[in-house]
């Protein structure tokens, strides 16, 4: 099998390097075309073997990208089209039905409650969306609450199958060594209570929240990983507070990259800043919580990602914990903006060390995900139901809506 992935753009994100972890996994051929920004990600695929083409779109409205995309698809004889992402979903599935491909399955990654990729909803942002959903065989969704909101919007369920997004939880194993060897590079005491933050620094993630808590957390640090349009609001509102000498940016790191978590001195990395040469293992690594205060969260992959890394987490919402049965995972606690402090406060005074990883990581494993994955391409192809398995959402939901086994156990 032939399968083309179309994605919006492959610089350093949740869902590009689900991409690339998929990818590595998945027992077919692939290839991969980024409408825009062939970043970090696109170097890492390309590093893996996977041929990467950059389509050079301009704009959401370079109406010229969908017939250079047509004939990419058309010469390149794929036998299935996979999408990901708003911009690429819209283009992507319009272009492969242009040029003759039957199968054509897109992922939903990012769909919030008011929110798609952190872009406020409208009702023409939800018909273009319906309009073009039509076009595709599947929809996969990341969690069953993404599952719901696209019932609610109106596709399909028997469309809808919940793949959740998969990690390589043994690269987040706890390493004593690279902690320390973080907090040297970051610049971090080795005896400071560290809090975490992990994401794009946009208004909807409120790291603001973790920025005034610290004033309420004497001795302790922060430690936000990422970039984004809010890193200069976040550096001033630190210095009214008098906490910027508490304060790390650490800038985007790769998920993987030449330094692996290994102390190679300062910088490097796609982000700029002081733990640009670090991998996000060894950032975690340098974490006593991992606290994430996003309201509308799609999945929530840095708080899976934590909790393999023996992390104690601080969560408003995180489908891939509130999905799964109570006691899945024990570490991750549950509080508001109102509580956030108390929730930290209450870690940092009864902090004992790594916690064992609990089942919920079990859950989320990258061979699972990219064995679903196959399950829902076969079916695709042959026009069938996939292989379904039982989906373990906490809550009741649509039995029609299908989570996806092929030769695997249902989380």
């Amino acid at each position: 099998m032939r399968v083309l992935h179309v994605i919006t753009g492959l610089g350093v994100g949740g869902a590009e390097q689900q991409l690339r972890l998929l990818v590595r996994k998945l027992p077919v051929s692939c290839e991969v075309v980024t409408l825009t920004n062939p970043g970090a990600v696109a170097e890492g695929l390309a590093a893996d073997g996977v041929n990467v083409r950059h389509l050079g779109m301009t704009g959401n409205r370079d109406l010229s990208a969908l017939p250079r995309l047509t004939r990419l698809i058309r010469q390149g004889r794929y036998d299935l089209v996979h999408t990901h992402l708003y911009r690429a979903c819209l283009y992507g599935r319009a272009a492969a039905r242009l040029a003759g491909v039957r199968a054509v399955v897109a992922t939903e990654h990012s769909l919030g409650a008011a929110t798609i990729e952190g872009r406020p909803l409208g009702a023409g942002v939800r018909a273009l969306y319906l309009a073009s959903e039509r076009l595709g065989t599947s929809t996969v969704a990341v969690s069953a609450t993404i599952a719901r909101r696209l019932r609610e919007w109106g596709v399909p369920a028997r469309r809808i199958h919940v793949v959740p997004n998969g990690i390589d939880a043994d690269r987040f194993r706890f390493d004593a060594v690279l902690r320390t060897q973080a907090r040297t590079l970051l610049g971090l005491p080795q005896d400071a209570f560290v809090v975490g933050g992990v994401g794009r620094l946009v208004a909807g993630k409120h790291f603001d929240t973790l920025v005034r808590d610290l004033a309420h957390l004497p001795g302790a640090h922060l430690l936000l990983v990422g970039g984004g349009e809010q890193e200069a609001a976040l550096r001033a509102l630190a210095a009214r507070l008098g906490v910027a000498g508490r304060v790390c940016f650490a800038g985007e790191c790769a998920y993987e990259g030449a330094y692996e978590g290994a102390y190679e001195g300062a910088g490097g990395g796609p982000g700029g800043g002081p733990g640009g040469g670090l991998a996000l293992p060894s950032l975690l690594a340098a974490m006593d919580v991992l606290a994430s205060p996003s309201a509308d969260e799609a999945f929530g992959l840095a708080v899976v990602e934590a909790l393999a890394a023996g992390l104690p987490v601080v969560y408003t919402t995180c489908p891939a914990v509130d999905d799964l049965p109570p006691g899945q995972a024990p570490g991750a606690v549950r509080a508001d903006a109102a509580g956030f402090t108390d929730a930290l406060r209450a870690v940092r005074d009864t902090a004992g060390g790594r916690l064992p990883v609990p089942p919920a990581v079990e859950h989320y494993t990258v061979a699972a995900a990219a064995a679903r994955l196959t399950a829902v391409y076969e079916a695709a192809l042959h026009g069938t139901t996939p292989v379904l398995g039982k989906h373990v959402p906490s809550a009741p939901s649509d039995p029609s809506v299908t989570s996806v086994t092929s030769g695997v156990s249902a989380p």
